[in-house]
């Protein structure tokens, strides 16, 4: 008796901890500005959805912004605009693809560290109208998004190595004669036209950790995007609160609306809303003859950020011509056929009952929840600190009743002699209340 109690002491304590750490929206400038709940749940109940980087670089194959001074020279990368002709761009076959792969919702990078824009603005003609191409391709998606039921979102980079007023340099440096009280205007127009214009749900920031962007602005930022449109969802790094590639945010003295990890599943977390980026690939831009991620590794990528309480956010980089690679369609379109059968195992659901494992995660829905077995396990599972009044446990392919049996601290499944799927083998238990 005294152990259970002890567990659920611990147990509350917590949630009561992960609670409090959780972002908050307009942080320590605005508390009477949170996070908007409705939005924020609609996000979360979608759990996956695509990041595209894709500009004149994909001319060059070489990675978006960071490869600018580096395996493409200045003056030859800040010209590629004049060569970018992407003939073969169709937001319907696009939009259509994230249908076929499950996918619920886009960011787009409308501007990366380059500062090439890839909309049809009024701030600089730095942008894709000035192109061979000259077609406002972000509002081609957006209409196409609309029109398909899928949730439409921006990437922003804060960091502009190339604009006058931007203070800093791509090495680093100091740029001579910049000033950040003049690029914070041209910043906030082209953030204005995305909201107004473009109707962006979700405004994806990146670039916040260059010196110039203080703590100040970000939360100044948040409270204008919110005054724009209160519907929209806005990343931990509009400000200055994330803790490095973990993504995970400092304290809810910073603004955002979810944390972000990069190029790794976040950690469990029932608490703080997050969202793992995570390339399909090795580069963020398109990479001719990429490595590509197995399609196990990119279901289990998913199921793993499900079952630690978080959205995957997957990354595809266009070719030049404006096509996303086939093989790359192909290996979305696999995963779209695994939610097919296991999708109410993911969309809509949360992270647990119990934190990830060795032999895998699991999610839950109200009076269900579903351990996946992402590792193989030998004759049994045991399930280490269960709780919850168990009514029932299947196999939930076959539908099959498992024998189990259960003291005060673990939970034993039998396991199938041959169990049905080596990328996810998943067991469904009926709960007694939710």
């Amino acid at each position: 008796m005294k152990k259970v109690l002890f567990t659920i002491i611990i147990l509350f304590f917590t949630v009561l901890i992960a609670f409090s750490q959780m972002l908050k929206g307009g942080g320590e400038a605005s508390p009477g500005l949170v996070t908007n709940k409705k939005s924020l749940e609609d996000w979360q109940q979608r759990r996956f959805g695509l990041f595209v980087h894709w500009g004149p670089v994909s001319l060059r194959g070489t990675e978006i912004g960071w490869s600018r001074g580096r395996e493409v020279p200045f003056e030859e990368y800040d010209r590629l605009y004049t060569e970018f002709d992407p003939v073969l761009f169709d937001a319907k076959a696009w939009v259509k693809m994230m249908k076929d792969a499950g996918m619920k919702y886009i960011v787009f990078v409308s501007k990366h560290h380059d500062g090439f824009v890839m909309w049809d603005t009024k701030t600089t003609d730095y942008n894709i109208m000035s192109t061979p191409y000259g077609r406002d391709v972000l509002m081609d998606i957006s209409i196409e998004c609309e029109k398909q039921g899928i949730l439409f979102g921006t990437y922003y980079s804060i960091a502009d190595w190339r604009h006058p007023d931007y203070p800093f340099e791509q090495n680093g440096g100091k740029r001579e004669g910049a000033d950040m009280q003049k690029y914070i205007p041209y910043m906030k127009a082209q953030i204005r036209e995305l909201i107004t214009l473009y109707h962006t749900k979700i405004l994806w920031f990146d670039g916040e950790w260059e010196d110039p962007w203080k703590h100040q602005m970000g939360m100044e930022l948040y409270k204008y995007i919110r005054e724009l449109d209160d519907e929209i969802i806005i990343n931990n790094r509009v400000d200055k609160g994330r803790a490095g590639m973990k993504g995970v945010s400092k304290s809810d003295r910073f603004a955002g609306d979810f944390a972000t990890p990069e190029q790794q599943v976040g950690r469990y977390d029932v608490g703080t809303p997050w969202e793992s980026c995570i390339t399909i690939c090795n580069q963020w831009a398109w990479k001719p003859n990429d490595k590509l991620k197995s399609k196990k590794e990119c279901i289990q990528t998913l199921v793993r950020t499900a079952g630690g309480n978080g959205n995957l956010l997957f990354n595809v980089g266009p070719m030049l011509d404006g096509r996303i690679e086939q093989r790359q369609v192909e290996r979305l379109k696999e995963m779209g056929d695994w939610l097919e059968k296991y999708g109410e195992t993911i969309y809509g659901t949360r992270g647990g009952p119990v934190s990830p494992h060795n032999w895998g995660v699991s999610t839950h829905s109200d009076n269900r929840a579903f351990l996946h077995v992402l590792d193989s396990v030998d004759g049994e599972l045991i399930v280490k600190n269960w709780i919850g009044k168990i009514k029932y446990i299947k196999a939930y392919d076959s539908r099959e009743e498992l024998k189990y049996k259960k003291t005060s601290q673990e939970l034993h499944i039998s396991l199938p002699v041959n169990m049905t799927d080596d990328i996810d083998f998943i067991i469904e238990i009926g709960l007694k209340g939710n």
